[in-house]
């Protein structure tokens, strides 16, 4: 049986202030914003997609600004990915952990994991990130004005994800979705799928005494991984069924099409196709842009506008 996940797609999470957010994704991490465009089930909220040039699936970051809607913090806990990591050159820490207090962000060392070291930081909304340094990551960074390739973001290294039990959870990504276990650290399984390395990784932390988690600011609200096409997101779409998985039906979110389920641990998994991708509604000269809606939103532009708080995009 061929195995058709390609690695990691994009992470999204929901954030409190829409500048906010800006300022440290575009501001301090450096990376572009390659579409503003609104929470297709909530159009009164934006939806931010930030990556490299093109936003390249496995350099994708997304977030949900829901400040001012009601929407309590969440909780950090089992069954949700708990720390999104991004992958960035060997021996390029130092920089960061001087950029990152330049923008009043602290930076906190964590100890080397297989072979790597890393640096982790908060944004202000409280979601957690790590800065892992690494050798093996050759795809090309954005490089924003003024900006620095040799210590640029490369795109997303992996993400950690919080269950109680890993067993049924490894089955799961080893027997239907394609992944192997390749290290383990303490408490610390790592999968991939491909040939490794950053943008194909997933973490998986097993703590038997932990909290479930709930949705809310603050937290992940799930990890989508790339697949190829339709026909082959249909075929896993029936894996995934007769494994027995409760799987949406295939969504339109304009750039990709995407299919989710909950893993038996609980986080929530997309798998998002590869296409046709951002550059279907503006050049990538100017991407991130415009405000960007999908045809069954165009009729409400104006009221959608006025709702929507004024950003200012370094």
């Amino acid at each position: 049986m061929s195995h058709p996940i390609l690695g990691l797609h994009h992470v999204t999470a929901t954030v409190d202030h829409a500048q906010d957010d800006i300022d440290f994704s575009v501001g301090a991490l450096g990376l572009r914003l390659v579409k503003k465009t609104v929470n297709f089930d909530n159009h009164h909220v934006y939806h931010f997609y930030y990556g490299d040039e093109r936003g390249t699936p496995g350099t994708i970051w997304t977030t949900f600004p829901y400040a001012g809607h009601g929407v309590p913090v969440g909780r950090k806990g089992a069954g949700q990915v708990v720390t999104t990591s991004f992958s960035v050159p060997g021996g390029s820490l130092a920089w960061w952990r001087a950029r990152l207090s330049k923008h009043g962000i602290a930076a906190t060392d964590v100890a080397d994991r297989f072979g790597d070291a890393v640096v982790a930081c908060a944004d202000a909304s409280g979601l957690e990130f790590e800065l892992i340094a690494n050798k093996h990551d050759h795809r090309e960074p954005w490089i924003a004005a003024g900006g620095d390739r040799d210590v640029a973001i490369r795109g997303l290294h992996s993400v950690t994800m919080l269950v109680r039990s890993a067993d049924r959870t490894l089955d799961l990504m080893t027997s239907v979705l394609g992944y192997r276990e390749i290290e383990r650290q303490d408490n610390r399984v790592r999968v991939a799928v491909g040939h490794a390395g950053p943008g194909r990784t997933i973490d998986i932390v097993v703590d038997p005494s932990a909290p479930m988690a709930a949705n809310g600011v603050g937290t992940v609200h799930h990890v989508a991984m790339a697949i190829d096409g339709a026909d082959a997101q249909l075929a896993l779409r029936q894996r995934l069924i007769d494994y027995g998985c409760h799987v949406t039906d295939v969504r339109d979110r304009c750039y990709f099409t995407s299919i989710y389920f909950r893993e038996p641990g609980g986080v929530l998994f997309e798998v998002a196709t590869t296409g046709p991708g951002f550059e279907i509604d503006e050049p990538v000269a100017t991407l991130g842009t415009a405000l960007k809606l999908p045809p069954w939103e165009e009729t409400y532009r104006s009221t959608i506008e006025v709702g929507l708080a004024e950003i200012d995009v370094p």
